[in-house]
């Protein structure tokens, strides 16, 4: 059963905004200490949102997609002055392109893990709600693309099951036949696709979209909630940003492995990223706490 999430039922701006940072934060911050905080609260909330399905992803695609970048940096970069020890063909292993390949493998299954959550929470309703006006054509497009993995793996799984029904499933007869099915279905899955695309052009045509002056309506209100919630990303985002000018985000990997000694701002800088990334974490739990309580004393 999904739960249920409080931060998807704030406005969609407040959704936006917090998304896009995190997700730019963890495509750019390799930081021991940054790096971690970002991955441990992308898949709490990662299993908040989607549960036994979102640990199956992160322990059988985000564990091995690690593992391999992890592995490989160091074979192909052989940069850094801490030698480990030395391959056959005379290439050294270092120290700096292990820490380095397992940071760029963090940050990747961060990023992924986070765009999970965006693909949550964001709807192609939100994003047309935002976009919709000012850039219409392109909205449509990009709200069809951010969606288009989950849809289509709904829809093959159907084609699947009814094309297993009557015994054409790849699962079924020799592998020519499998191959054979499989192409079937997947045909199917491209007409579909195409039909889909049409019917969507189509409807959003004959409902004016994208016309000067044309009214739509919204069930989206900016509220006092909203408010507080986005000052309180706008204040963590000015001390990561002051951090980010001080080069406090910041690690060298080569030739060593740098980062600037520990200080007091540096322990604001690391709390205010940690309360921008937990804030929905933290909407949830207050909920959850308030309805138990509710529950408790009916």
């Amino acid at each position: 059963m999904k739960v249920k999430d409080t931060f998807s039922t704030c406005h969609p701006l407040v959704n936006f905004y917090y998304f896009t940072l995190v997700i730019v934060f963890a495509m750019f911050f390799l930081h021991p200490v940054l790096l971690p905080i970002s991955l441990c609260i992308a898949v709490t909330y990662s299993i908040y949102l989607n549960g036994y399905k979102s640990v199956r992803f992160i322990v059988f695609a985000m564990l091995p997609t690690l593992l391999l970048a992890s592995a490989i940096n160091p074979m192909f970069s052989h940069a850094g002055v801490t030698i480990l020890f030395y391959l056959d063909n005379g290439n050294p292993i270092t120290l700096e392109s292990i820490v380095y390949g397992v940071a760029v493998g963090g940050m990747l299954i961060t990023v992924i893990i986070w765009f999970s959550c965006y693909n949550a929470v964001m709807t192609s309703d939100k994003f047309i709600y935002l976009f919709g006006r000012i850039i219409p054509a392109l909205s449509l497009i990009l709200s069809m693309v951010l969606r288009f993995v989950p849809r289509f793996k709904a829809q093959i799984k159907e084609i699947s099951n009814a094309q297993k029904c009557i015994g054409r499933d790849v699962s079924s007869g020799n592998i020519l036949m499998r191959v054979r099915n499989g192409l079937t279905i997947l045909s199917i899955l491209i007409t579909w696709a195409l039909e889909n695309a049409i019917e969507t052009a189509d409807s959003m045509k004959s409902r004016g979209y994208g016309l000067k002056g044309r009214t739509a309506f919204s069930i989206y209100q900016f509220d006092s909630r909203d408010k507080r919630l986005l000052l309180v990303f706008i204040i963590c985002t000015v001390f990561i940003c002051l951090g980010i000018y001080q080069r406090v985000t910041v690690i060298t990997f080569f030739p060593s492995i740098m980062i600037q000694p520990y200080s007091y701002f540096h322990l604001i800088v690391y709390s205010a990223y940690t309360i921008f990334l937990c804030t929905p974490m933290i909407l949830n739990i207050t909920e959850d706490m308030k309805w138990k309580s509710i529950q408790s004393n009916t």
